[in-house]
């Protein structure tokens, strides 16, 4: 009888130890950027027989939620996140880069960094930390609350500049038919790896997940599927 019991119970054990675990992540709402981060995200956790879920939200709400523990972390966000949310800890190395850009319906000029464009009035998305920190202390910077909503605003003239990820920019001004009249200025204004986050509670999956993501790297994987990804939202009519 005991015998029966013990089976029982390691048979139980090895199928637990086999399913899949499930992490769930929070992801800007309607940022094409985090579509791909997550995806990258989801190749990288395969490898460790780990399922991911999105949680789409703002970006001061999924913050909140990440921050908090509601969800398991963060797609990908700055560098300095931990600085302000210290619950949440960096996965290294970087998962993702993007390349802040700006965007007009109007205005031809070099981009020269962040303070080339610090006397126009200027639309970036809240809770992008990318922007907010790019713009921190300039005097006339509108927070939308999503890529859309500022696309349409800068159309209706509600400010001279936008500034988002350059990749997502394309892919949203052309969602609304825009292309025709909103434009990107050149060059970006800066290159900004970004790095996926866990919650503290997952502190002994941060290693588990950093070395994966460094022999994707290392291999040639990452930026292979980064760029496979970048093409299928692009060419997605």
């Amino acid at each position: 009888m005991w015998r029966i019991i013990v089976v029982c119970l390691s048979l139980f054990a090895a199928g637990a130890s086999q399913a899949q675990s499930v992490i769930r992540l929070a992801r800007i709402a309607d940022i094409p950027d985090q579509y791909v981060g997550g995806e990258m995200l989801r190749t990288v956790y395969a490898k460790l027989n780990i399922k991911l879920e999105f949680v789409d939200v703002p970006g001061k709400r999924a913050l909140a939620l990440s921050s908090a523990g509601e969800v398991d972390g963060e797609i990908q966000r700055i560098g300095t996140l931990s600085r302000d949310y210290p619950t949440l800890l960096q996965v290294t190395p970087s998962i993702n880069y993007i390349e802040p850009a700006v965007f007009t319906t109007k205005l031809h000029f070099v981009v020269d960094g962040w303070n080339s464009i610090r006397d126009y009035r200027i639309g970036i998305v809240r809770g992008v930390g990318s922007s907010e920190a790019g713009t921190r202390g300039m005097d006339r910077v509108t927070a939308t609350t999503g890529i859309e909503n500022m696309i349409t605003m800068l159309d209706a003239d509600r400010f001279d500049v936008m500034v988002t990820d350059l990749f997502s920019g394309l892919v949203a001004v052309r969602k609304l038919n825009l292309q025709a009249r909103i434009y990107p200025l050149s060059p970006p204004l800066e290159r900004i790896r970004i790095f996926h986050y866990l919650h503290e509670s997952h502190r002994d999956l941060v290693p588990k997940v950093g070395q994966v993501i460094a022999q994707m790297e290392a291999s040639g994987e990452l930026a292979t599927l980064r760029e496979a990804l970048v093409k299928q939202v692009l060419n997605t009519p």
